[in-house]
């Protein structure tokens, strides 16, 4: 059974797409970069964008009825490059470190300047 999961952002709507889906014990969270839907502000800073990121994601995944433990994979997508993505490798590995998911880095251009970091993750929900 599928089910859709919204932020309530804007971007879903306007764009039309689903904050996550769940599908059986699948979740597949779409990308999410550092905007705080609440405020639809951003912060000028990668590390703040990568941790509001994961905050983003969190959420989705509570909604879905898994954590940050049930990630399989992950994707980055960073306009800087490595350098700037360096900067994000410690609050990554606060959340990622023992998890250990498959991941892929990508440098590629955001659809807001101003967005600096785009997180996507896939989850499979455990039997608990």
């Amino acid at each position: 059974m599928r089910r859709f999961i919204s932020s309530g952002s804007a971007f879903e709507r306007e764009i039309g797409y689903s904050r996550a889906v769940v599908d059986g014990d699948w979740i597949f969270v779409s990308g999410c970069t550092g905007f705080d839907y609440a405020t639809m502000s951003i912060a000028e800073d990668i590390e703040s964008q990568a941790r509001q990121s994961l905050r983003n994601i969190g959420v989705a995944l509570a909604e879905a009825g898994a954590g940050f433990e049930d990630v399989v994979r992950v994707r980055y997508v960073v306009p800087g490059g490595g350098a700037e993505f360096r900067k994000c490798f410690p609050i990554l590995r606060e959340v990622f470190g023992e998890i250990r998911p498959a991941a892929m880095m990508m440098a590629a251009g955001l659809m807001d300047p101003r967005m600096l970091i785009e997180i996507e993750v896939t989850a499979r929900r455990q039997p608990h």
